[in-house]
């Protein structure tokens, strides 16, 4: 199930988490993951997800340096495996799959500049560390706000929020299956975007740049 709102110009989209099973329900376990990356459920902790997927539990946490063992979130993705994604790689992998859209359209790819890029994760983290769903941040207010307030100078922006996806291939599908989102992302005067990833909040600030 998924929630959808669409605004003029910054429009956001998040997919709500699966149900856990009830406490009597079997947990399966694994000798080795059969994936990259594992979505946080409510009341996983590193040891249990060690347990299950047949991984040091040291490891794991060596893995995911940034994720706090005693305030893990709900929904934020976390590394089982040494060569999977880190969350610089999914934020250049969102920005690759955005340029290929334009192209086929043939509009002229954004440039991720890393002034706008580091808004967009501060919004990530900022969408998580508050516990809200908003364009309006309770701290830098609106995209707008923060953008001015970070120093970057644009004739247009908008901005694409979204929680809960595990992988950059399923955000940008589930935006470009929704108008508002799709419009921001192909929007012919826009010419930099910023991608930002934080455990499981995703954002993307798009600007024309003056």
């Amino acid at each position: 199930m998924k929630r959808l709102h669409v605004l003029m110009v910054a429009v956001v989209l998040m997919s709500m988490f699966s149900v856990q099973p009830s406490a009597n329900a079997e947990v399966k376990m694994f000798n080795e993951p059969p994936f990259s990356h594992y979505k946080v459920s409510r009341g996983d902790t590193f040891w249990f997800i060690a347990k299950r997927y047949g991984l040091d539990y040291q490891e794991l946490m060596r893995l995911n340096p940034d994720v706090v063992p005693t305030n893990m979130h709900v929904g934020e993705v976390i590394r089982l495996k040494p060569e999977a994604s880190h969350h610089s790689a999914f934020e250049d992998q969102v920005v690759a799959l955005v340029n290929q859209e334009r192209r086929q359209r043939g509009l002229n790819p954004l440039q991720h500049r890393a002034d706008v890029k580091n808004v967009a994760h501060k919004k990530a983290q900022d969408l998580i560390n508050s516990n809200y769903f908003s364009h309006q941040s309770p701290n830098y207010g609106s995209p707008f706000d923060m953008l001015r307030t970070f120093g970057i100078s644009y004739q247009a922006a908008g901005e694409n929020i979204a929680k809960g996806q595990t992988t950059p291939e399923q955000v940008m599908r589930d935006w470009m299956n929704s108008p508002g989102h799709r419009e921001n992302i192909l929007k012919p005067e826009y010419d930099t975007i910023g991608v930002g990833f934080y455990h499981g909040a995703w954002v993307q600030m798009f600007i024309k740049a003056r």
